[in-house]
């Protein structure tokens, strides 16, 4: 009976590691803005996605152990991607990402905007979130990896606040 139960719990651990491991993809797959942006749409998906792999993870087992066992594979599961992630920086661009740059000495990204599915009037609504009115004003609009976007303003730049860039950040070329 032992042997069974270890068994049962081995498999959970497997089965939400996966799980894990198809989610981190998946939340991956859809963006940056997706994870900084949180819209009742999102929540709604999150909550949803959440319920159903729930029984993924944990197969016909509803006891507490299996629970546990669960979140235990999801707390080791964190714990070794995080280590991983802070130890090889190829991985974590992979999986996180790299900033993109959105606006550049006043021009607008229009590529990069498209390929992290944000629209002018996002890009807009975050200028007057940091008290800017138009795209002509800004040095560097960057969004991060966390989904949040940096604005610098042209004036800041002047003043010698200059942004910090390295090979991390992506361009794409205009072909208009």
């Amino acid at each position: 009976m032992i042997n069974l139960n270890l068994h049962a719990l081995l498999e959970i651990c497997l089965r939400t590691f996966i799980i894990y491991a198809i989610i981190l993809v998946g939340v991956r797959l859809t963006g940056k803005r997706e994870i900084g942006q949180l819209t009742p749409f999102d929540l709604v998906f999150l909550l949803l996605i959440s319920n159903s792999v729930q029984n993924a993870m944990t197969g016909p087992d509803t006891s507490l152990t299996g629970g546990l066992v669960a979140a235990v594979t999801l707390f080791v599961a964190t714990f070794i991607v995080s280590r991983l992630f802070f130890k090889d920086r190829k991985l974590r661009q992979v999986i996180e990402g790299s900033p993109t740059v959105l606006i550049s000495h006043g021009e607008v990204f229009h590529p990069n905007l498209d390929k992290e599915n944000l629209t002018v009037d996002q890009l807009s609504a975050a200028l007057r979130e940091h008290g800017v009115l138009r795209a002509e004003d800004v040095e560097l609009a960057v969004l991060e990896i966390d989904g949040s976007i940096s604005i610098i303003r042209k004036d800041d730049f002047k003043e010698g606040v200059h942004p910090r860039m390295h090979r991390g950040f992506r361009y794409l070329k205009d072909k208009t």
